[in-house]
């Protein structure tokens, strides 16, 4: 089976987190880049079918700037065989959308019989590329699994919905999701940290992945602004005289929480 994981480096979640004002893109030199821990845990599942299925074949591609190959590497460490990192400046700042059209493009090209992704990556939070390019791809798609199972000819798992779970299934080709349920990812050892310095690494730009660069300029959605979150400020204290009751009361009504 050919198994294409989508991986992305985002800012340390546990470092400052900031937007440029005049650019409106996220500040990446704000904290350390790192690999996002959703594509981790998605690349564990291949892994872990992988483990027990020989003839298992894994590839992780990725949309990020030319510095983030030691981040690409860390994924051929713990275990995918190779890497496709498209890189190119056309693509600063793209929306969902073109990265969908773009990422289709290297998965196709790339050949597969699943494609793995997390559900909602740290930075963007879009949570709506699976879909894309599913129907890009125009194959089916299962988001959100907690639980998934893989065979030769199928995908299958569970998700969470209103008032329940639902068992899904589909037939390969498929795209997959997978949410913060599914298992850590794996540490690298030093023998894959080792070997991942000699695992293909292949950079790619929009015209090897036949997408027109001229396309590239037509902005498929618009920021109009950007702000500064503001400061926190201090709360309304309510102190219980006998009127505790009907002042919560008033309080939630004027700011529309009941």
């Amino acid at each position: 089976m050919k198994i294409v994981v989508l991986v992305k480096e985002v800012p340390d979640t546990y470092g400052d987190r900031k937007l440029d004002l005049e650019t409106g893109l996220a500040d990446r030199g704000a904290s350390e880049p790192v690999l996002d821990e959703i594509g981790e845990r998605a690349l564990e599942v291949a892994l872990a079918y992988g483990d027990t299925h020989d003839g298992t074949e894994i590839t992780v591609v990725t949309v990020a700037p030319e510095g983030a190959t030691a981040t690409i590497r860390k994924a051929l460490a713990m275990g995918a065989a190779s890497a496709t990192h498209i890189v190119d400046d056309a693509l600063v700042g793209a929306d969902v959308g073109l990265t969908a059209e773009v990422l289709s493009a290297a998965v196709r090209r790339e050949g597969f019989d699943l494609v793995i992704t997390g559900n909602v990556s740290t930075d963007g939070s879009g949570g709506v590329m699976p879909a894309m390019l599913a129907e890009l791809l125009d194959v089916p798609h299962l988001t959100g699994l907690f639980e998934v199972e893989l065979s030769e000819t199928q995908a299958s798992g569970s998700r969470a919905v209103d008032g329940g779970v639902q068992k899904v299934v589909a037939d390969l080709p498929a795209v997959i999701s997978i949410t913060e349920a599914l298992p850590d990812a794996r540490f690298p050892a030093f023998k894959g940290i080792v070997a991942a310095k000699k695992k293909p690494l292949e950079v790619v730009s929009t015209s090897d992945l036949g997408v027109d660069a001229g396309d590239l300029s037509v902005a498929r959605s618009i920021m109009l602004t950007v702000a500064q979150k503001p400061q926190r400020t201090a709360g309304i204290k309510i102190v219980d005289e006998g009127d505790g009751g009907e002042r919560l009361a008033e309080f939630l009504v004027q700011n529309r929480l009941a």
